[in-house]
């Protein structure tokens, strides 16, 4: 059985995890483990009218984003690796500075310093300076920056159908095929 970590942030786009916990309800052999910040509550509230109790029903595991001491916070506790959706610009800063006051930042520190991977789909636009060097920090760790940008070469009809698409192309990160349009040349 492998483990994929999923947090949620206070950014924008709580669809993305959202529509990553479906699709991994389907895959027999990936257990999915859930943190939400405060401000991730509030997002998945205000963009998708759920309450955090239906998001955390997707999930195989619940963990409270203030508890350092949980499973995740070990890298003792062998996981495929970690997926941010949204990731905050806040929630990236941290995770480029290695700061671990939260059980979402401190899962991801342990992700890269057992060299698992960890995928952060980071959202603001426009980026600062800040961001840019943020971004360039994680990825020199190891982490993959992934800003969930649309694609039309399937030409999506939906907004659900470009949003399942980057779901798609994240998993495949981790080894996870789930159903998603994908490119098959011209």
């Amino acid at each position: 059985m492998r483990r994929l970590v999923i947090g949620i942030t206070g950014a924008t786009g709580a669809i993305y995890a959202v529509r990553m916990l479906q699709a991994l309800q389907d895959v027999q052999d990936v257990e999915s483990h859930l943190v939400i910040s405060t401000s991730g509550v509030l997002n998945i509230k205000h963009e998708l009218d759920i309450d955090r109790h239906a998001v955390q029903a997707l999930a195989d595991h619940v963990h409270s984003v203030r508890d350092v001491g949980a499973t995740l916070a070990s890298g003792a506790f062998r996981t495929a690796g970690m997926v941010i959706a949204p990731c905050s610009m806040r929630t990236l800063a941290a995770v480029a500075q290695g700061l671990s006051d939260n059980l979402i930042t401190r899962a991801a520190d342990v992700t890269l310093k057992e060299r698992r991977r960890l995928v952060l789909l980071v959202r603001e636009t426009p980026f600062n300076l800040a961001h840019l060097r943020n971004m360039t920090a994680v990825t020199e760790m190891g982490g993959i920056v992934f800003p969930p940008l649309p694609a039309f070469y399937h030409r999506p009809r939906s907004i659900e159908e470009m949003v399942d698409h980057t779901v798609a192309r994240v998993l495949e990160l981790f080894d996870i095929a789930v159903p998603g349009p994908a490119w098959e040349g011209t």
